[in-house]
């Protein structure tokens, strides 16, 4: 979580705002109590997005499918998201709200628990965001960083409890100074990439 307000702040000024339908999904979420990704941390993503341009995005906690509808919304033309919801009254919520932005053949939404899924999972993604209660399974994943010292390329890869790899993100030295200009430090980019909030959506 992003703590500091002047951190806050100023992640905040750089963000231009989101389209009305996302606004629109954002207040309802917040008038029906569903904690929804907050205002820092949407501008965090879509910085990534921008950086990181994927194409194959995983997500591990649906809710209404806020977050999933800002990958769209923010990742490269032709970006695929997979996204894994267990509380099925959010389950019809989230699918009404992908019809609503016209998104549903760009986002796979699998029901059932996350730790059961990730494990039967054949593809690998390039931007895994992990935004789930414990109950959905993200605990039993484990993140592995790896940073080349001679050229600065940072390797984040997410594996299944196994061993096996669900997918790794790689960051390459320019990559990691864009952000830091922003005023992200280091430790921080490594945990946020794949891990959001406690209170996200």
């Amino acid at each position: 979580m992003i703590v500091n307000e002047r951190m806050i702040a100023y992640i905040n000024s750089l963000d231009m705002g989101n389209t009305p339908l996302l606004d629109k999904i954002e207040q309802e979420a917040l008038n029906a109590f569903v904690p929804i990704v907050r205002r820092e941390m949407q501008s965090f993503l879509k910085v990534l997005l921008a950086v990181r341009r994927p194409i194959r995005i995983l997500e591990v906690g649906t809710a209404v499918g806020f977050s999933a509808l800002l990958f769209c919304e923010y990742a490269p033309e032709g970006a695929q998201i997979t996204t894994i919801e267990k509380y099925e009254k959010r389950i019809p919520v989230a699918r009404e709200n992908f019809r609503r932005g016209g998104k549903e053949a760009q986002i796979t939404l699998l029901e059932g628990d996350a730790a059961e899924i990730l494990s039967s999972l054949t593809e690998t993604y390039d931007f895994i965001f992990m935004d789930a209660a414990k109950g959905q399974g993200g605990h039993d994943m484990s993140i592995e960083v790896n940073t080349n010292r001679n050229t600065g390329v940072r390797q984040i890869s997410i594996k299944r409890p196994d061993g096996s790899k669900v997918g790794t993100i790689t960051i390459h030295s320019q990559s990691l100074k864009k952000l830091k200009k922003l005023g992200y430090k280091q430790r921080r980019i490594s945990t946020m990439i794949t891990q959001a909030t406690t209170s996200g959506n």
